[in-house]
């Protein structure tokens, strides 16, 4: 039978998705069979399984670092907002519907829960350790009567639950004692630990308020994570995007972060290279030094085009290189059309007209991971030619195209999420942009896959040494 312990948070962006990456790796490292779970994510980073279903990517990471396959099971319920107070709501893997929050949390939030409680059934048949995350706060009272993701997981699961408070963006004392406090008795009472995240400093310093805490909450700290600088691990949401930036790079790559920016972690390769600077860029004028803007995916494609047009910023992206992917390979065609309005009200719109297509939106959606090869094709006055890309495509829009890349000069656009994840195509694709600047090009010296298998090491190595492991295997194992 299945053990569970679970991540709650003090709020938002405390590091519970990191925290749960660590968990994975450590167990994985001692021989177990472990898998995370997070009954609801809300998100606009998103994957595609083997399989062809979409699912939160932040669980895909803690899968990786537990060494499993992703799987539906670990996120059956996600939303994806799409503005207006209104989300896609996927359901194991496939999306039901759009629908407001009021509808959401008005009944059907009940049928989710029930796909969550069988979800979690599942991989507790497969698995010696389920480790669950909760979303945002237990504490937000206006929430709790709707909640399918913090208490009410623990108390299905009777899952000991770990308190997360972040120290850097201050109050933690506070979020610690004030959550406890505003949590009905049972939920306190399953509530075995409290983790502090993301300290900076000496760490015997902050032994009086440990004390402190223990004394006022009657819970233990289990223990004091380091501020752990450039992790490596892909992160819930856009809430991140400011951590993301790179600098000191001879390439200036600017990400337009749009309203509804999605799986910006497309881009985190390309951060990770010594001659790259990129950085999301929130205004037109931040374009003006950069020599390539990528366009990225979109939850609402057409409302972020409009936005684009009314903020000038097509001016600077019509006199630079630029890529766009899945939205922003859409938004490059000559027009868009949505005759059943699944995106927005506006059943044509034209597009920045640099490619040659045109994109028509339907209900359904399109998720599949791919292989594609790059047929060569000229990027900047360079040939660009790469086999066995992987990656994967989510999109609702029908596009004209034969090729997986459509390329014009200076601009090309592609379907495929995770296309800079392939070494040797992401570095033709920066020594492209070197040799218009008129530096000499650079062998490829990453392999980003397995850089991403050492940073959930580094991950694990921080946490164990941080954290008491024997108490926290006692009340896992205890319960």
């Amino acid at each position: 039978m299945a053990k569970y312990v679970m991540f709650q948070g003090t709020s938002s962006h405390v590091g519970k998705s990191i925290l749960t990456a660590a968990l994975c790796r450590i167990f994985f490292q001692e021989g177990f069979k472990v898998a995370p779970f997070k009954s609801q994510q809300m998100a606009l980073n998103s994957f595609v399984t083997a399989d062809g279903l979409e699912m939160g990517r932040a669980q895909v990471a803690q899968a990786e670092a537990a060494n499993i396959a992703p799987n539906v099971l670990m996120n059956p319920v996600l939303l994806k907002p799409t503005g207006n107070s209104t989300s896609q709501v996927i359901i194991n893997g496939k999306p039901v519907g759009i629908m407001s929050a009021a509808e959401y949390h008005g009944g059907y939030s009940n049928i989710a829960f029930k796909a969550a409680e069988r979800a979690v059934a599942r991989l507790a048949e497969e698995f010696d350790i389920i480790v669950v995350e909760g979303a945002g706060s237990p504490a937000e009272v206006n929430l709790k009567a709707n909640d399918i993701v913090n208490m009410r997981v623990a108390k299905h699961l009777n899952a000991p639950v770990i308190l997360v408070a972040d120290i850097d963006r201050g109050g933690c004392l506070a979020a610690v004692v004030g959550t406890l406090e505003l949590l009905d008795e049972d939920e306190r009472a399953l509530v075995k630990g409290i983790v502090i995240n993301k300290f900076r400093g000496d760490v015997k310093l902050f032994l009086p308020a440990v004390d402190f805490l223990e004394n006022k909450t009657g819970k233990p700290v289990l223990g004091v994570i380091p501020y752990i600088e450039k992790i490596g691990v892909d992160d819930e949401d856009s809430v991140s995007l400011d951590d993301k930036i790179s600098s000191g790079g001879e390439i200036n790559i600017a990400v337009i972060r749009l309203n509804k920016i999605s799986n910006f972690t497309d881009f985190d390769s390309l951060a990770g290279e010594p001659d790259v600077n990129l950085f999301y860029a929130k205004n037109a004028a931040e374009l003006e030094n950069a020599d390539l803007i990528i366009l990225p995916g979109s939850k609402n494609t057409s409302e972020d085009l409009i936005w684009l047009k009314e903020n000038n910023f097509v001016a600077q992206i019509l006199k630079k290189p630029v890529i766009g992917i899945c939205g922003g390979f859409q938004m490059l065609g000559r027009k868009i059309f949505d005759p059943l309005q699944t995106e927005s009200s506006h059943v044509e719109l034209d597009g920045l007209n640099l490619l040659p297509l045109e994109t028509t939106f339907a209900e359904k959606k399109f998720t599949k991971q791919v292989t594609i090869d790059a047929a060569d094709f000229e990027f900047l006055g360079s040939h660009i030619s790469a086999e066995n890309l992987d990656g994967y495509e989510i999109h609702s829009g029908v596009t004209n195209i034969s090729e997986k890349i459509i390329s014009a000069g200076n601009v090309f656009g592609t379907y495929v999420h995770g296309i800079f994840d392939n070494d040797n195509f992401r570095r033709q694709v920066i020594n492209a942009i070197r040799r218009k600047k008129n530096l000499p090009p650079l062998e490829s010296a990453r392999n980003v896959r397995a850089e991403k298998q050492k940073s959930f090491e580094r991950l694990a190595k921080v946490v164990r040494e941080n954290l008491n492991m024997n108490l926290l295997r006692k009340i896992i194992f205890e319960t």
